[in-house]
């Protein structure tokens, strides 16, 4: 879920980040299982109650249900469809079909401490030229998360999230930028997905971000629909959203929204 932060920087402890990392592999789970149920004819509210499922067996707590106040955000999940940039509310009236672009977005709490993490998936096959936006936007996030090393600035950071958008003629969306996070979702510092090399907060070990480049086919511009979630491309662009949290360690970053096989 990608916003603007709302609390001072922290420097984590090691027991801190293994609870995160406890957070983000219950999350890569849902999200693997997710990926499998996604056919045509499900709706999004269908994974929202898969996902609510998994996180109560985990004994985790949604980050995302209740999150905000305008109104208070209803799923587990966002689900964002097409031209859906971010924050779509999932429902049972939102039937997906086959040549769908969605992307899921979910977040979670294990004792007090927040993991976040985005994947963007298609329904069946899909033009190369929508396949190869999905594939940029993860690569942008990858970029960023390498740049994320001790030493670096919040500006090479962006700048290696933008450089893969730019090299494509991508949209880069700039309302809604990566962010700190551990015992709240959203912390300071905000990690735009756009920046100057060596501009802005030094990167220390021990922060904790949640790197999430969002690339359009189009243009830059979104608009918030009037449920007051829903970000679309303001020129109906298809759009795409990846997302990790990481914890920036001595030795570079370290990804904790993986399962635990993967590490």
């Amino acid at each position: 879920m990608g916003t603007r932060g709302a609390s001072a920087v922290t420097i984590k402890r090691p027991v801190e980040i293994e609870r995160m990392r406890a957070a983000g592999r219950i999350l890569a789970g849902i999200l693997d299982v997710l990926e499998a149920e996604l056919r045509d004819g499900m709706t999004t509210g269908e994974l929202d109650e898969i996902a609510a499922r998994m996180i109560r067996d985990a004994g985790a707590t949604s980050s995302f249900k209740g999150y905000g106040s305008n109104p208070p955000f209803p799923g587990v999940i966002c689900a964002s469809v097409n031209d859906e940039v971010v924050h779509g509310i999932p429902s049972p009236r939102r039937r997906l079909v086959t040549g769908d672009l969605v992307s899921i977005d979910i977040g979670c709490i294990v004792d007090g401490w927040h993991a976040d993490c985005a994947r963007t998936w298609t329904v069946g096959s899909v033009p190369h030229g929508v396949q190869q936006l999905i594939d940029a936007t993860r690569r942008g996030m990858e970029a960023g998360i390498a740049a994320a090393v001790p030493g670096n600035h919040l500006g090479d950071i962006g700048h290696a999230i933008e450089s893969v958008a730019h090299e494509h003629g991508y949209g880069i969306v700039r309302p809604f930028v990566g962010h700190g996070i551990g015992r709240a979702m959203h912390e300071e510092p905000q990690v735009p997905n756009y920046g100057r090399p060596g501009a802005g907060m030094l990167v220390e070990a021990g922060m904790c971000f949640a790197i999430e480049p969002m690339f359009n086919l189009g243009g830059d511009d979104v608009r918030v629909a009037d449920d007051g979630w829903t970000v679309r491309t303001a020129d109906g662009a298809l759009s795409a959203h990846f997302e990790n949290t990481i914890a920036v360690s001595a030795d570079g970053p370290e990804l904790l929204t993986v399962c635990a096989d993967a590490n």
